[in-house]
């Protein structure tokens, strides 16, 4: 298969190459989604919003579970997502 297989899929490598750079800002944007750090500061962000009054008491107990999710599948503890990539 090796070199036939490459020269009669040549015409197909700008689409394999554009795959490539899709799944690698997939796994990248759900890397930083995932983050603890993020969530945390996510997290701190909406406690601060709720003090100011912006957002409600309700309002702010569904976006705490989101962040809780997001959270423990980040640290290892929910569903993996994707290509395995929550960490």
């Amino acid at each position: 298969m090796g070199l036939i297989s490459e020269v009669l899929l040549l015409p197909f490598a700008p689409a394999r190459g554009s795959a490539w750079v899709i799944r690698q800002v997939l796994h990248e944007a759900e890397r930083i989604y995932y983050d603890p750090a993020t969530v945390r500061a996510e997290l701190a962000r909406l406690e601060e919003r709720l003090e100011a009054g912006e957002i409600t008491e309700e309002e702010f107990d569904r976006q705490e579970d989101e962040l809780l999710d997001r959270l423990e599948t980040g640290m290892g503890g929910g569903a993996e997502t994707g290509e395995g990539t929550a960490r």
